[in-house]
């Protein structure tokens, strides 16, 4: 595979989000999930799940440790968990928490690779600042500060609409959005806040051959 890598940094802090477009053999990818049984996984994705088998990654994961280690950090880099996801939740059913940007993981050496499979390309990924803190990062440290603040901004502004968020809010400031080209991958800390970026057009088609299929896969950098 070529791949066509760029490094872009975001926000006051600038943390990078690496773009590889051409990441991996697509079709291998997208035949594999439509013979797999997907489910919900877990209270926060809007959608369904399906467990990625390990030798899916192995060769792109073994081309992307130096990439990795030039941009994070080193360090022997483990797979934590790895899903086919599609989002099938409308805006009407969603949970407060799933009507606000996100961080998956506090500490700094959690990564997040996250591999785009749909020919439709009108959605993506962003990534926001938390307004009144600031932070668009969360690690220990900041925490129990971020917790506080959010809990205070939604006491004064109210939960969101049931709607996934598409933009600066009350709340947060969008500092980037990454288009969900087909067969691109992004790679970020899990730490940031971030949210998908999904068209008002999107269906939430549960079949892996026609929705919002991806591969999100979650990796540790061990000292």
């Amino acid at each position: 595979m070529n791949w066509q890598i760029s490094v872009e940094r975001h926000g006051a802090e600038e943390q990078p989000v690496v773009v590889i477009d051409g990441f991996a053999d697509a079709a291998r990818f997208r035949d594999d999930a439509a013979f797999l049984s997907f489910a919900p996984i877990g209270p926060h994705y809007p959608g369904i799940r399906a467990v990625v088998a390990p030798p899916m990654l192995r060769d792109p994961l073994a081309r992307l440790a130096p990439v990795v280690a030039e941009v994070f950090g080193p360090g022997a880099l483990e797979v934590v968990d790895a899903f086919y996801s599609i989002v099938t939740t409308p805006p009407s059913a969603l949970t407060p928490i799933q009507r606000l940007p996100h961080f998956d993981e506090v500490s700094p050496r959690r990564l997040a690779l996250l591999h785009y499979l749909s020919p439709d390309e009108s959605s993506g990924t962003a990534f926001y600042r938390h307004r009144s803190t600031g932070f668009e990062s969360i690690d220990a440290a900041r925490l129990p500060a971020y917790r506080a603040a959010l809990d205070a901004d939604l006491a004064t502004h109210g939960l969101p609409d049931a709607a996934y968020i598409a933009g600066d809010t009350s709340v947060f400031e969008r500092v980037a959005l990454h288009q969900g080209r087909f067969n691109r991958a992004i790679l970020y800390r899990s730490n940031t806040l971030h949210c998908a970026h999904l068209p008002d057009t999107l269906s939430f088609d549960p079949d892996p051959e026609t929705g919002r299929l991806t591969v999100n896969t979650f990796l540790e950098l061990r000292d």
